[in-house]
This record gives structure tokens, C-alpha cells and sequence, in this order.
């Protein structure tokens, strides 16, 4: 829980308003002489969406269910505040958290408000008005206005020279990792003094904090700042200088914010500061989010930050919307009852608007493996586009990534168009192509892209400079790559530690040539990763993607067995590589969970419900009773990107780290109701579905 009330200073509001250079086409006067405007806009809206646009004083929190409006309530609100004359663009501060929302809302407020908005000075993202706010100020934190906003490369780069200065193994100290907990510990509104001894990602020594502090110098020098700097410098002006801070208060008659429920520690206090006054002084905030599709507690939103709205503003009044426009009534049915299971919630109930006719329930299929799973689901789908269904409007949903690659096989196999959102499609995947190039080499060493692309990865200190030696000799004599260097580590052309390298992995090659024609392939490809150290590097990689990365080649490998030999899996890929991946062609729509939220399908499907795979099993081992909550709203945000039909898939065996394992369907099976569900030739011994420890 969240505890910056003791550090949010509080200000008598008698302070002229900051006066912002940048004005608005949309001017105050124009706004006042429409007073009177048509308010058909409003007549569009139903009861509590009227409400959550007119309740324009004070604290209101609207707590916008699935499909039930919110972006039109948010821009809706904007326009009458603006058509109202209540207040000018530049009186209102609007944030939200991506570039394509932004454009989406200053499009629908020109269409309410009748007339361009050409500037909306105050409506972006966290991130740019943070930066906006940031170069008002940036003396105040020892920057000039003309500061850099580095990108994550030149993050990386900076934290590798500092970790070379400091003498540290890159291996045990990868800038990657570094670059992820400093940007935590941003996320987390703290500044290098702030992290305690006891942080676990402090690392031995304070070393972590010691990087943070010397990396926070460095940007200085450099005259630049991080995404995570733009909110934490711009709280740290807030927080020393009340003069500054009481402008803003006074500057900003009304403030919005969208998609509350995943606004981390960093923007939760931000936002505070901005919206916390003395308790004899008004505030128009309105925070519109919904904490049932809170399910980025991964990358660092706190549920908590909506759940505390009332504590934080004891006079706030709470709108539902649970007028759902979407989904029908069995689907919202079944996922209001699936997520009521959760004890952290505010609590709604969605209800159809649509007017109920004939209605398909939730279907509910088994399957005894993910092969079999992929195929019926591939039968499902073609007998859809047998009765005029279009590929565009389904989707598949899946908990992990590497549930992927089965429906990307089988959809090859029947000739069905498929699009990945959100990801690279299975095969396209950094851990794959790497693996891809490795078996590659084996078959054809003549393959100068494959052995370019591996002869490093691992780090093996084989750099630039030893390639272009070697290129330079393949030219000259006109052979492969991995001739030159079989050639080459017979002579003293290269540094003996680098010549040593490049003998190993030369050596290794061979050895695995020679093993082809008489191992298995599939245990020829995990020889290959092993002894390679590349699966190693993933083993002892600490970043978050990691684990992922081993699952999808685990899964790689899993999938060769359907394949003769290894030329024909390789063969076998590059025709799936070859499938057409573009926006414009009716394709199924495949990506995960995380990756559908604000999306909807007329039909969608749900494989991979099944204990450990859904709810995760690392989201349990980690966070616990928090953990298989945010699953439950993440199976909850799956439920709810349907519209018309839905379909949940479990199997009975499911390959896990290599072994075949009896699968047991998910406890969110048995949460959801009977009356709203229909199941589909079950054939499992089970007597319910998962039952929960917890």
C-alpha cells in the first residue's frame, strides 16, 4: 500500500494562476459564448454515463466496467467542460498512457465540440507532460531546457560504461538487468537516497544503489534524463518547491485521468501532488479506470492506487458503469461470477444492454494434448467461416507465449491466414532464431547469416574485429564464413584467447555434424543448446523475459518430434516464416491475454486453462493470495473480449520442461456458473474442475 500522505505538502491557494504561453485556438471567451450550445450529445449517453459527465465538482471516481463507455464518458466530460465554458484547454489536464489514446480522445472531443482543438496543451501521456512540466523547471534539478530524453539503447550503453568503470563482471552484472531495477525503483518514486539497505535488488553491497547513484550523476553531466526521470525530477520540483506546485494548482481547474487502475507508485504520486489540496479547497479530479482489469502488477501498477480512491479523497463520490455494450448476457454472467471471487475489488456487476434473443452460453472443450487443442480449435474456426464468419472478428487468447507455436503450425497446415498482436510471431522470437541458426549451421555450414548471427552468442569475446578478419578471408578465397574460420585457428592471425574461442566453438560444430546422422534430432537440438552454453545464458539471465525465453525453446524443441528428421522441421519453418503477417487480410487475430486489453471479437478462444499454466504457477509462487488475484482478472479481461461467442479449451496432458504431465483444468473452471456455461464432450476423470489452495 501506498503511504505518501506524509510527504505531499499542502498550500493556501492564493497564488495567481500560471499564465502558459502556449494558447489554444478554442479561446475562453469562445467557450463562454456557447453557452448555448445543443446538448444532444448528452441524449446519447445512458443514465450513468449523464452522470459521470455532468458531476463535474469534486473528487469522482468512475469505475467504467468492460465495455461500457469509458473512452466516449472521458471525452464527453472534456467537451462539456470545454462547451460549458467551465474551463479552457488550457485549464484542464487530461493524462492517459499511450500516444494512440491521446489521438483517439482529441479526435472525439473535435467531433463533440464542433470545431478543430487544434491544441490541448495538457492532454498527453504520463510521460510527455511529465516532460513538458520538466523543462519548465529543469534548473531546479541541475538540468538545462534543452535536456535529452534518452531510449533504452542509449540507456543500455551508459550503464555497460559504468559497469566496465567499476570493474564488474558484465555477466553477473548485465547492463539489461540494471537497466530493469533502476527503472523499478523509478516506477517506485525513488531516488538513489531513498533505497535501503534491505532492498533485495540492491544487490551485494549497495553495488545496485552505488550504480544508481553514479548512473543519476552521469545523466546529469550528459545534460539528459530517462522516461523514468520525467515523472521522478518533476515530484522532486513539486516537493521543494510549493511555490511552483501551488501554480499548477492553480492552473488546473480540472483534471482527468484514464485507466487509473494501472498507474504505478511514481504516477500515483504525481498525480497526488497535483490533486491534493487543503481540505477548505476544492479539486476537480475525476479518475476513471476499473479495477477488475488491473493486471500489470508485473511491470509495476499498483491496484491499490484505485481500491484507496475514497481514503485519498474522503468526499469522493463513485459512478459504475456496468452498462455493457459489447458482450452478452451469458458472457457478462460468467465473468461478473468469475471475478466476485476476489476479495480486493470494489465490486459491479456488468449486465447486457443488448436486447436478448437467441444466445449461445459460454462453451467449455477438453482436449488430450495442446495438438489436439490446436486442432479442434482449427476445425472450430473453419466451420465459422463456413457459415460467413470472418477471420478478422476471432481471436485466440493465449496465458504464455509459447502456447503460440501449435496454432501457428496447425494454421499453416490448413491454410489459414493468422496475424500475432502485441509479440513476434513463435519463430520470429530472438530465442528461436538463435536456436533456428544453430541447427542451421549443423545442416549447411555454408550458411554465412546463421554462423554470423551465433558465433558470439553467447559472448564468447569474439567481437567486430575478429569478424571482419574472418569475412576478409572468406572473400579472398572465396568459402564460407565457417571455413575461413575453421582455416584461421590454425594460424596466428587472431589473439590466442580469441583464437581459442573460436576453436571451441568450431570444434563443437564438427562434433555435432558427425552425431547427425545417427542421434535423434530432437535430442541432437538439446545437445546443441547445452553444450553451446545457450540455454545457460538464459538459466542465468535475471531479467523478467527469461523464464519465457526457456518455455519457448523448451516448446521448440517439444515440436520437432512431429518432424522426420532436422532438415525437415528447418524446412517446415521457413514455410511458416513465410505466412503473410499484414493488417489488411482477413487473418485470426493470436496474442496473449496482456496483450487484448481494450480489444473485443465477435468470437474468441481461451486455450491452456489448466493449474500452472493459467493461473500461472510463477504469478502464485510469487505473489501469493495478490498473485492468483490479478490472474483472476486477467482470466476476466479474457472472458470479456467477446462479444457473441466464447470458447474455453483445457487438455489433459500438457508437456512441461520436456515431460509429458496429467493436466488439471483450471480453478477458474469451476468458478465460473453453471447456468451460464455449456460443456463440450468432456472426457476427463476429473470430478470438478481446479480446486484453489488459497
Amino acid at each position: 500500500m501506498n503511504n505518501f500522505s506524509g510527504h505531499i505538502p499542502f498550500f493556501e491557494e492564493n497564488t495567481p494562476p500560471a499564465h502558459d504561453k502556449e494558447r489554444s485556438g478554442f479561446s475562453t471567451c469562445a467557450l463562454k459564448e456557447q453557452k448555448t450550445y445543443k446538448t444532444d450529445y448528452l441524449k446519447q449517453l445512458n443514465p450513468e454515463q449523464q452522470q459521470a459527465v455532468m458531476n463535474i465538482e469534486g473528487p469522482l471516481l468512475v469505475l467504467a466496467g468492460a465495455g461500457t463507455g469509458k473512452t466516449r464518458v472521458l471525452t464527453t466530460r472534456i467537451s462539456h467542460i470545454l462547451r460549458s465554458g467551465f474551463a479552457s484547454p488550457q485549464q484542464i489536464l487530461s493524462v492517459t498512457f499511450t500516444n494512440k489514446a491521446v489521438s483517439e480522445m482529441k479526435i472525439r472531443i473535435s467531433e463533440l465540440i464542433g470545431d478543430v482543438v487544434e491544441e490541448m496543451p495538457w492532454l498527453g501521456t504520463f510521460h510527455s507532460t511529465g516532460a513538458k512540466i520538466l523543462r519548465r523547471h529543469a534548473e531546479l534539478v541541475d538540468l538545462k531546457k534543452n535536456f535529452t530524453i534518452l531510449d533504452s539503447d542509449d540507456v543500455l550503453r551508459l550503464l555497460k560504461q559504468l559497469i566496465e568503470a567499476e570493474e564488474l563482471d558484465d555477466k553477473r552484472w548485465p547492463a539489461r538487468n540494471l537497466a530493469r531495477i533502476i527503472d523499478s525503483w523509478k516506477n517506485q518514486g525513488l531516488s538513489p537516497e531513498h533505497i535501503s539497505n534491505s532492498d533485495a535488488h540492491s544487490f551485494g553491497n549497495g553495488m545496485g544503489r552505488k550504480l544508481y547513484r553514479r548512473y543519476q550523476n552521469r545523466l546529469k553531466d550528459l545534460n539528459a534524463c530517462d522516461f523514468g526521470d520525467l515523472l521522478l525530477h518533476s515530484i522532486s520540483i513539486f516537493q521543494h518547491n510549493p511555490d511552483i506546485l501551488r501554480e499548477y494548482h492553480s492552473q488546473f481547474r480540472y483534471i482527468l485521468v484514464d485507466e487509473y487502475q494501472d498507474t504505478n507508485t511514481a504516477q500515483y504520486l504525481w498525480l497526488r501532488l497535483l490533486a491534493q489540496r487543503p481540505q477548505d479547497q476544492h479539486i476537480n479530479l475525476c479518475c476513471v479506470g476499473d479495477d477488475d482489469q488491473s493486471i500489470y502488477g508485473w511491470r509495476g501498477a499498483k491496484v491499490e492506487n484505485i481500491l484507496r480512491f475514497e481514503k485519498d479523497f474522503p468526499s469522493a463520490k463513485i459512478i459504475r458503469l456496468e452498462r455493457n455494450y459489447r458482450s452478452t448476457s451469458h458472457i457478462l454472467k460468467a465473468a461478473s461470477h468469475l471475478i466476485a471471487h476476489n476479495e480486493e475489488r470494489l465490486g459491479k456487476v456488468l449486465f447486457s444492454a443488448q436486447i436478448k434473443g437467441e444466445e449461445e452460453k459460454v462453451k467449455i472443450h477438453s482436449a488430450w494434448d495442446s495438438q489436439g487443442e490446436a486442432r479442434a480449435i482449427g476445425e472450430e474456426i473453419q466451420r465459422a467461416l463456413r457459415t460467413g464468419h470472418a477471420l478478422n472478428h476471432m481471436a485466440i487468447l493465449v496465458r504464455a507465449s509459447f502456447q503460440m507455436r501449435e496454432f501457428e503450425d496447425r494454421f499453416v497446415i490448413l491454410g489459414l491466414n493468422y496475424r500475432v498482436i502485441g509479440s513476434p510471431r513463435f519463430y520470429e522470437r530472438m530465442e528461436i532464431r538463435d536456436a533456428m541458426a544453430y541447427l542451421r549451421v549443423v545442416t549447411q555450414p555454408a550458411d554465412d547469416l546463421a554462423f554470423e548471427r551465433i558465433i558470439n552468442t553467447p559472448k564468447r569475446g569474439i567481437g567486430d574485429t575478429t569478424l571482419r578478419i574472418l569475412y576478409e578471408s572468406a572473400r579472398a578465397r572465396s568459402v564460407p564464413l565457417f571455413s575461413a574460420a575453421a582455416d584461421i585457428i590454425e594460424t596466428n592471425e587472431l589473439k590466442p584467447k580469441t583464437r581459442s574461442a573460436l576453436r571451441s566453438l568450431i570444434e563443437n560444430f564438427r562434433r555435432w555434424q558427425n552425431m547427425l546422422p545417427n542421434t535423434p534430432h530432437r535430442e541432437l537440438a538439446e545437445i546443441i543448446l547445452d553444450d553451446s552454453g545457450y540455454t545457460n545464458m538464459w538459466i542465468e539471465d535475471r531479467s523478467p523475459e527469461a523464464p519465457t525465453r526457456l518455455e519457448n525453446l523448451k516448446e521448440m524443441i517439444r515440436s520437432m518430434e512431429q518432424f522426420e528428421n532436422l532438415q525437415s522441421f528447418l524446412e517446415h519453418v521457413a514455410l511458416v516464416m513465410e505466412a503473410e503477417n499484414n493488417e489488411n487480410m482477413d487473418a485470426i487475430n493470436i496474442m496473449t491475454l496482456h496483450s487484448a486489453k481494450g480489444l473485443e471479437f465477435e468470437t474468441v478462444f481461451l486455450p491452456g486453462w489448466e493449474e500452472g499454466l493459467f493461473p500461472h504457477q510463477r504469478s502464485l509462487d510469487e505473489g501469493g493470495r495478490s498473485g492468483l488475484e490479478e490472474e483472476r482478472r486477467l482470466a476476466y479481461v479474457g472472458l470479456t473480449r467477446a462479444k457473441k461467442y466464447l470458447h474455453i479449451w483445457f487438455v489433459s496432458n500438457r508437456r512441461v520442461h520436456g515431460l509429458w504431465q496429467s493436466a488439471i483444468p483450471s480453478r477458474f473452471l469451476d468458478e465460473l456458473p453453471a447456468e451460464h456455461i455449456e460443456t463440450i464432450a468432456m472426457k476427463t476423470s476429473y470430478g470438478g474442475y481446479g480446486k484453489s489452495p488459497f
